[in-house]
């Protein structure tokens, strides 16, 4: 059987089991997914796993973040981090994010 090709990707079908707000990160698997609306519970909506975001970060922790650097998402603490131990892959930073920031931008990449 051929591959059929279905859509360009940068968005997927998610069907959430319970109510979810624009701008939830949802992790299934190793695939992290971000709601540019809200979706009700039971219906499809999508998952945006491609673009540019701000990602909410540790502020304070003596750390920045330059461009180009990858990224992960910590799902206990809700936020990214360059630590890959036990985190999802985001991407990489696309601008440099400061120890006092409280975002890093960063360029979706699965």
């Amino acid at each position: 059987m051929p591959v059929i090709f279905v859509h360009e990707g940068a968005a997927i079908d998610y069907t959430p089991a319970a109510d979810v707000a624009a701008g939830t990160v949802v992790v299934q698997g190793d695939l992290v997914g971000i709601t540019r609306l809200d979706i009700k519970a039971g219906k499809l909506g999508a998952l945006a796993v491609e673009g540019v975001f701000d990602f909410p970060k540790q502020v304070g922790d003596g750390i920045e973040y330059p461009a180009g650097d990858p990224m992960y998402w910590d799902e206990a603490e809700q936020v990214a981090t360059p630590s890959a131990t036990g985190n999802k892959l985001l991407g990489k930073t696309v601008r440099l994010a400061g120890e006092t920031d409280d975002t890093a931008r960063i360029r979706m990449s699965q």
